[in-house]
């Protein structure tokens, strides 16, 4: 059970503690990167960009993911651009884990740098909209909005 914003992990990224909107209206989940860049290795295409998940401060680092899809998503505002989607791990406090898609996406204006969608929770959680961080509040969130 999650409650309407929760703090997760994408451990293959390297991200102990990022802060989640849980989003069942969305049918993708997205995170706030910057710089995104295409490139080829070995023959298979790989994204470049720098993550920007800090808790208390701003903590930005360079990772390289590989591309699975790049496809058109209808934001909340109605605009529709094309973004690059990568699959890794989600992982909750408790221990949970599993693969989901996430698209990359400028979050900078948003009070969340990760959205949950309903695609990497069908089959894995249930959502109450009326609560918060269901999940717990990691020690170094406690005093992050």
């Amino acid at each position: 059970m999650l409650g309407w914003r929760e703090w997760l992990s994408l451990p293959e990224l390297g991200v102990d503690c990022i802060r989640a909107k849980v989003d069942s209206g969305a049918r993708s989940s997205c995170l706030h990167v910057l710089d995104q860049e295409l490139f080829e290795r070995d023959g298979r295409q790989l994204v470049r960009f720098v993550l920007d998940a800090g808790l208390r401060q701003e903590v930005q680092r360079t990772v390289e993911a590989e591309v699975i899809d790049q496809r058109m998503v209808t934001d909340s505002g109605g605009h529709r651009s094309k973004r690059i989607f990568i699959r890794t791990l989600l992982q909750l406090p408790q221990g949970q884990a599993w693969p989901i898609e996430i698209n990359l996406t400028y979050r900078q204006n948003m009070l969340f740098p990760m959205l949950l969608g309903r695609a990497a929770l069908r089959r894995h959680c249930l959502v109450e909209p009326a609560r918060s961080f269901l999940l717990g509040i990691p020690t170094e969130a406690e005093d992050t909005p």
